[in-house]
């Protein structure tokens, strides 16, 4: 009786050892998670940093930016370096460089990883492509039409914001409407469905005015 008590006691102890080594896996956290606010902290940073690169680009051009980002981050890593080299020298101690644990990590991208990503972008480029030639060569007339509308609303666009103050508007809406969706979503699928239902039956009379399209469905 004691012998089994003890085996169970030392099952129970190499099982609880075993746990205790085995290092509990962080859950990652995700684009979506981001554009949802999961973590304010996080959402926050991202969103600051991207609104504050946008607002720096439309006001300088790419080049200046990239070099005044890279100016401050040289003259904190200089200072840094300096101000320990200076607490190095009056302790009299032997710490080293102070970026020696950074500079001692592998920061090559190993070639199975860049192949799989090339791989992925050359997928959604191929899609992209035979997309293309189904719009541009009128494989769809309705398809096709529907390219050329959203072509045209664009010149519209293009005419009262430049590229920059598009993304600067796409990184709002980004960090913005996906939470609006999420605190009203039974209103807001209301309204997606009644628009959905009054421009498909708008696509479904231009498709019976069409002879080509509409023996095609038939």
């Amino acid at each position: 009786m004691a012998t089994q008590s003890a085996q169970i006691s030392s099952s129970q102890g190499f099982a609880d050892g075993s746990a205790e080594r085995i290092p509990a896996k962080e859950p990652k956290f995700s684009a979506k998670d981001l554009v949802y606010w999961r973590d304010p902290k996080k959402s926050g940073v991202v969103f600051g940093v991207s609104l504050l690169l946008l607002l720096s680009l439309a006001a300088f051009s790419v080049i200046s930016v990239v070099s005044y980002l890279l100016l401050a981050l040289l003259c904190v890593t200089i200072s840094f370096r300096i101000y320990k080299s200076i607490i190095q020298a009056v302790q009299k101690s032997s710490e080293g460089h102070p970026f020696r644990s950074f500079m001692d990590k592998d920061v090559s991208v190993p070639p199975e990883t860049f192949r799989k990503h090339v791989d992925v972008c050359l997928s959604y480029i191929n899609r992209a492509l035979k997309l293309m030639s189904r719009l541009f060569l009128v494989e769809d007339l309705v398809d096709s039409l529907k390219l050329a509308v959203a072509m045209w609303l664009l010149t519209y666009v293009g005419a009262v914001f430049n590229g920059i103050t598009v993304l600067i508007l796409a990184d709002i809406l980004i960090f913005t409407l996906p939470l609006v969706y999420e605190k009203n979503k039974t209103q807001i699928d209301n309204y997606v469905g009644i628009v959905r239902t009054q421009f498909n039956s708008m696509v479904s009379k231009i498709q019976e005015k069409l002879p080509g399209v509409k023996r095609k469905a038939e």
